[in-house]
């Protein structure tokens, strides 16, 4: 090869390099939309498509890159609501989240040497949400696949295998593209010839477009099949959710924690008179947003009788989310949901089981904490609970999640399967009221009320309180910053899905998959990278012989 041919060879490397980097990053992009506030969930396995074509047959390190370049893109914007704590808190969670999308692009670069790679590809997806979900410190698992479906078909595969199956889903409906536009690829920038070559390359791409339409078919016949949930026993309860506001949006909001208590009341005595006025219907059990009360109501008397006049009021018990002294340990609190009950008071308590790691708790504090100081508006770390979110009110069983937790499946799941009629999500978005953050939140409770076969109610502290059917439809709702209340007679169910009685086990074989295609791939570089080096030996010494 002349220079002249090594320097084309060369600018065309480069050119290459650089059209992968900027599809990339365009992938990235795409797969924000995907997620509210845009929820244009079609979206993602397009993205999808375009980052396993940037990522096909690199090298590990080299799809590392593009991954990393890939997460932040997409990370950026769509966690963008994090600026409100700090820039540099939005920047350092985005950096963190694309490093697991680095491991995805690393394991795609090798899997897509394998025969029947698409599937090989679209297991390292839910494979990197699964240890993102969890590592470092509880994980954040913002973000995956599965969230953006809630609007399409493919949201209903989580009845069988939960969010793991609806990524792999979304990630093999990418992958089936991708390996459609590889089909064609030689016709698109070539001249074709119309003989056996073209005839094969349009088959295999209408095999992939036809298995797409199947995994699309696929949800949407679990839709609309009888098998979701198991049979079980059913009642009807009036549920109320109360959106009592705050004084203002962002973090300052922290400092009114008496006129949050005050707003709440308010909204609850309100609504006592609509029903005696026969205005709305006398609710069953009434639930109030995690921190309606962040002033201690039981150790604070003031506090305790002001709930209670609220409580007497409307005549039912509510759930109350308070952060309280943990009895275990003076230096931590609880971020609990409380049933507080007409003329009785306090009684059982779900104690928050994932706080959010600089949230709720400072990892290092004696070290941060010189160098941070936002981090003093968290003067106590909170304590994590042990036990399920499964509690009693009136004739309802409800399973209880505060906050973030909608995003964690074991604890969720832990809620329904040991006896949660009812899903119900207290929640305080305040901190990111108009960013987006509570869309995507609701985006999620909605994917769970599927999962589950679950009627939701989301109590916000200042929105979006929505009520969610068991189908994953959102029946009323109010929007941010509104005070008011919502009401209807829901259904309570004790019935499981198949995603409830497998638990992990999708997640874990997916992963066990996604490992093998790793080794398998690993395996089959090393063993060729060998017998290249046999060739070259060989025919090196043929040389010799013939000289």
């Amino acid at each position: 090869m002349g220079v002249r041919d090594s320097r084309t060879q060369a600018g065309i490397t480069v050119l290459s390099a650089i059209a992968r980097l900027l599809v990339a990053v365009l992938a990235g992009l795409a797969l924000s939309l995907a997620f509210p506030p845009r929820s244009l969930g079609w979206l993602a396995p397009l993205a999808v498509a375009a980052f396993t074509l940037a990522c096909w047959r690199r090298g590990a390190g080299g799809g590392a890159f593009l991954g990393l370049v890939f997460g932040f893109a997409f990370f950026l914007p769509l966690i963008s609501w994090m600026k409100v704590v700090g820039d540099d808190a939005w920047i350092l969670l985005s950096l963190l989240c694309a490093s697991w999308m680095a491991l995805t692009g690393a394991l795609i670069a090798l899997v897509t040497r394998l025969p029947l790679w698409p599937l090989w590809v679209a297991t390292a997806w839910p494979a990197a949400e699964a240890l993102r979900v969890r590592i470092p410190w509880g994980g954040f698992a913002w973000g995956r696949l599965a969230f953006s479906q809630a609007d399409t078909p493919l949201a209903f595969l989580a009845t069988i295998g939960g969010a793991p199956l609806v990524s792999f889903a979304v990630a093999l409906a990418g992958t089936l593209i991708a390996g459609g536009v590889l089909a064609l690829a030689p016709k698109i920038v070539g001249s074709p010839r119309w003989g056996s070559s073209f005839t094969r390359s349009t088959g295999r791409a209408t095999a992939y477009a036809l298995s797409v339409v199947a995994l699309v078919l696929a949800g949407l016949a679990v839709s609309g099949s009888a098998v979701l949930p198991q049979a079980g026993n059913e009642s009807q309860v009036t549920a109320a959710v109360v959106q009592g506001n705050v004084p203002r949006a962002g973090l300052g909001f922290q400092g009114s924690p008496r006129q949050v208590l005050d707003n709440h009341v308010r909204v609850t005595e309100a609504l006592a008179a609509d029903v005696r006025a026969g205005i709305k219907a006398q609710p069953d059990f009434v639930i109030w947003p995690e921190n309606s009360s962040d002033v201690d109501p039981l150790a604070t008397p003031a506090i305790a009788t002001d709930i209670q006049r609220a409580v007497d009021d409307i005549g039912v018990p509510v759930l109350v989310g308070a952060v309280v002294a943990n009895p275990y340990d003076a230096d931590t609190v609880l971020n609990v949901g409380i049933v507080w009950k007409p003329g009785s008071g306090a009684g059982d308590a779900y104690a928050k089981r994932h706080p959010v790691p600089f949230g709720e708790y400072i990892p290092f504090r004696s070290i941060l904490s010189r160098f941070i100081d936002r981090f003093a508006l968290i003067p106590k770390d909170f304590a994590a609970g042990s036990v399920p979110g499964v509690l009693t009110l009136g004739p309802a069983r409800v399973g209880d999640v505060i906050c973030f937790e909608i995003a964690d499946d074991e604890v969720v799941r832990d809620a329904i399967v040991n006896g949660g009629q009812l899903l119900v999500v207290q929640t305080n978005n305040a901190t990111y009221g108009r960013t987006g953050q509570p869309e995507q939140q609701l985006a999620i409770t909605r994917l769970r009320a599927i999962e589950h076969a679950r009627t939701t109610m989301v109590a916000a502290t200042s929105g979006i309180s929505a009520m969610v059917s068991a189908r994953g439809e959102v029946t009323d709702s109010l929007p941010e910053f509104v005070p008011g209340s919502l009401v209807a007679t829901v259904t309570q169910t004790d019935a499981l899905t198949l995603s409830d009685r497998l638990g992990a086990t999708p997640e874990r074989i997916i992963a066990a998959v996604a490992l093998l295609g790793a080794v398998l791939a690993l395996l089959t570089r090393r063993l060729g990278s060998e017998g290249g080096g046999r060739r070259r030996r060989r025919v090196a010494q043929e040389d010799d012989t013939r000289e």
